[in-house]
């Protein structure tokens, strides 16, 4: 059997390659973009550089529709220096948890201390409608694992801090909060399990970012997670779900998404 690199070395060796190739120190903070998100990411803050993902050790490809292959690193008014992640890796595409948080980890082993983890999911409340961003509160796991092996206990009592969420909701003081869960994927959530879903508290269903989370938590970081909720969950309006409607809900969305983001690179 092929002995499996140490996760946390091949997120050093990439940090390592990410900052040389991007022309930076270190990192300040990181954007994750997920589905229906890219467009609004056009023209943030001052380009420093790019790389492909797959060029750096330990990255692929994302194999998703509506996801880039990049990392592009941009200054921010404030003078910070910010990795904007164009691109994920999820839990079904069969490689593991310790590839999912690979980027979590890269952007920590490269000095970053914030991170914004955005996604497209599905929506329980009926008055969040397709193009709504919402923000994460905390979250329920039903993926069945963790990026976390051994005793690493890690606290997540405030997985999604509390300070972030007060300076999003300065930006935009229309967003709500709510419970993310994160399925394993890649079938959309059943209504049953929509409804198991809501009776455990949850608001929003999705199939990234919880994994996320407890890697950048293990690694220090301070989270701020925004889902768009790009349909109702599955069995609350009647209609099947399929991928295009997410990235339709996203370019739909841009003008609110993009101000938002904006905003927050101002003061992140």
């Amino acid at each position: 059997m092929t002995e499996q690199p140490d996760p946390y070395a091949l997120a050093a060796e990439a940090a390592s390659s990410l900052t040389q190739r991007l022309g930076v120190e270190k990192l300040d903070a990181a954007i994750v973009l997920g589905s229906g998100w890219s467009t609004a990411s056009a023209g943030l803050g001052e380009t420093l550089g790019e790389v492909s993902l797959a060029d750096l050790p330990g990255f692929a490809a994302p194999v998703v529709a509506g996801h880039g292959g990049t990392v592009r690193a941009l200054r921010t008014p404030a003078g910070r220096v910010v990795a904007l992640f164009t691109g994920r890796t999820h839990l079904y595409e069969g490689r593991g948890a310790h590839a999912v948080v690979h980027g979590v980890r890269t952007a920590a082993a490269a000095g970053a201390g914030r991170l914004v983890l955005t996604n497209g999911c599905g929506g329980l409340n009926p008055a969040w409608g397709p193009g709504t961003p919402v923000l994460i509160s905390d979250h329920i796991n039903l993926t069945g694992t963790t990026p976390l092996v051994g005793p690493r206990f890690v606290d997540l009592t405030q997985a999604y801090s509390p300070d972030l969420r007060a300076l999003a909701l300065g930006v935009d003081p229309g967003l709500d909060e709510g419970v993310y869960v994160q399925f394993h994927g890649p079938a959309y959530e059943t209504p049953a399990e929509v409804r198991m879903a809501g009776v455990l508290g949850g608001s929003l269903v999705g199939m990234s970012t919880a994994l996320e989370t407890i890697a950048a938590r293990e690694a220090g970081m301070d989270v701020l997670g925004i889902s768009l909720v790009t349909n109702p969950a599955a069995g609350l309006s009647g209609e099947t779900l399929n991928h295009a409607e997410v990235i339709e809900a996203g370019t739909r969305a841009v003008p609110r998404l993009r101000s938002l983001l904006s905003g927050i690179l101002e003061v992140l």
